[in-house]
């Protein structure tokens, strides 16, 4: 298994050329990030966040950081997305996003790259289904696509064209249907599995 701490290194397109064509690296979010993340969301996003449904089901449970990762060019934060765990009915899966890029850092690839690398992320820990609530035109480049209007219901009003679903695992979608709430065991096996992971016999 690939490991999940070792950085994703690519190269800016040339139009980002304002400063050289620096070197992106991607990594897991860490807690010591978390104040850039918030700053970051402040500034594109503003107080508007908080009146999106996707915000009130993030603001109940906890992100993955395993799963959750940063975009910097040297110790500059341009970028960051998130993965929550949910579940669509019994179905368990991720709820991916706040994913936002610092404006200047735009349309260079730094969104893809952190989506492409968080749904890694998910694949190799085991994740079948990941969720979000953005634009085709965009998301389907990484593989999401529009869910049937009906199949899958948020707790709060979101336009039903832009509920979109990655599968992970070829036909994982099949099926699935009911409404979308944070995952409490899976954030629970989480917590236990670091817990044993920082738990062990002296040597």
């Amino acid at each position: 298994m690939p490991n999940a701490k070792r950085p994703t290194r690519i190269r800016l397109d040339r139009r980002a050329a304002l400063m050289t064509n620096p070197p992106l690296t991607i990594l897991p979010e860490t807690a010591d990030d978390a104040a850039a993340i918030e700053r970051l969301y402040e500034r594109t996003f503003g107080p508007g966040r908080f009146a999106r449904t996707a915000y009130r089901i993030r603001e109940e449970i906890e992100h993955r950081r395993e799963l959750s990762f940063t975009a910097r060019i040297g110790t500059l934060l341009v970028g960051s997305v998130r993965q929550t765990p949910i579940r669509i009915g019994s179905t368990p899966a991720l709820l991916l996003g706040p994913l936002t890029i610092e404006p200047p850092f735009r349309r260079h690839g730094i969104g893809k790259a952190l989506i492409e690398r968080a749904l890694a992320a998910a694949r190799e820990h085991g994740h079948r289904l990941v969720v979000l609530v953005g634009d085709v035109p965009y998301y389907g480049r990484c593989g999401f696509a529009r869910i049937p209007k009906g199949q899958v219901t948020m707790p709060g009003p979101v336009d039903p064209a832009r509920l979109l679903v990655a599968e992970l695992v070829e036909g994982a979608f099949a099926g699935v249907k009911g409404r979308i709430r944070p995952d409490w065991y899976q954030e629970s096996e989480a917590g236990n599995q670091k817990s044993e992971k920082g738990t062990g016999e002296p040597p």
